[in-house]
């Protein structure tokens, strides 16, 4: 009698040769076996080439530099000192910024035919996506201990307890990951990597900079005022400064999303995760099938 082991229970390629999706069909401990060897392919990547390591550490440090000591001494912020009030927004905009990652290597990844080699293996196909995902995760989570440790530099102090701190932290990370799923499909549906880059800048410019990231909203022309106070961004970075004690006394816009900034990043994840996890293991099958 022939004994069945747990590597051929894995799913096998069809005639098309994309694997059948393990997790419906192979145990749960197998399809996070694929998603963990194929995060530590790209965290392996990442390691290999340091120039992109390096500027991906270095670009943080830049923004906080840039802005708390060069653009401080001419911007005002009613009821606190600017450097406080910048801090959460620089955070939100490395770890947005960050989740490009996603798609560039998505784009990559096609471009290359890594993606055709993946399609041969036994393996779930949307352990590809977990596994970008999650690299991006480890990458951004470097980013705010590096953007966290250059404030502490420039004088940019926590406030609240440290249960409070981790889970602004924390907060952070699940927004960027949620993020790089919108990525990942951007990056899978567009022609080439290098569209990637101008695509995206397309969609997070408006987002980081329309915001009270940077500036308070009520300062800006009515219909970009309107813009930033229901953008979810402006909910991440008011949640987040809560959470690490900036908020001084500078006053909250009466709009639901800043008087309810935390309950509207947790919605926000998870109708980004709910609506884009699924759009993007689609296109995978979708482009994995040709």
């Amino acid at each position: 009698m022939s004994v069945v082991t747990p590597k051929d229970r894995r799913p096998r390629p069809g005639r098309t040769g994309v694997p059948e999706d393990a997790t419906t069909e192979a145990p749960l401990a197998l399809w996070f076996s694929d998603g963990w060897i194929v995060t530590r392919r790209n965290l392996t990547k990442l390691k290999r080439s340091p120039d992109m390591l390096v500027f991906a550490v270095l670009q943080p440090i830049m923004f906080v530099l840039l802005f708390s000591q060069i653009y401080g001494g001419s911007i005002e912020v009613e009821g606190s000192d600017y450097t406080q009030y910048l801090m959460a927004g620089i955070f939100a905009q490395t770890v947005i910024f960050g989740s490009t990652f996603s798609g560039s290597a998505m784009a990559q990844d096609l471009k290359d035919g890594i993606i055709d080699r993946f399609r041969t293996l036994p393996m779930s196909s949307s352990a590809v996506l977990i596994g970008r995902t999650n690299s991006d995760l480890v990458l951004n989570t470097l980013s705010v201990v590096i953007m966290m440790g250059t404030g502490f530099l420039v004088g940019w102090r926590v406030t609240t307890d440290a249960g409070s701190a981790l889970a602004g932290v924390g907060l952070l990370l699940l927004f960027s990951y949620a993020f790089s799923w919108v990525m990942a499909l951007l990056g899978m549906s567009v022609k080439s990597p290098e569209v990637i880059n101008n695509a995206s800048f397309m969609i997070l410019f408006p987002l980081t900079f329309i915001s009270n990231a940077f500036v308070q909203p009520q300062n800006l022309p009515g219909p970009l005022e309107t813009f930033a106070n229901w953008n979810p961004v402006s909910a991440l970075v008011q949640a987040v400064r809560e959470l690490f004690g900036n908020t001084g006394s500078v006053p909250v816009p009466d709009a639901w999303p800043m008087q309810n900034a935390l309950p509207m990043v947790l919605v926000g994840i998870v109708l980004l995760l709910v609506v884009f996890v699924p759009l993007c293991i689609r296109k995978f099958a979708s482009i994995s099938s040709r």
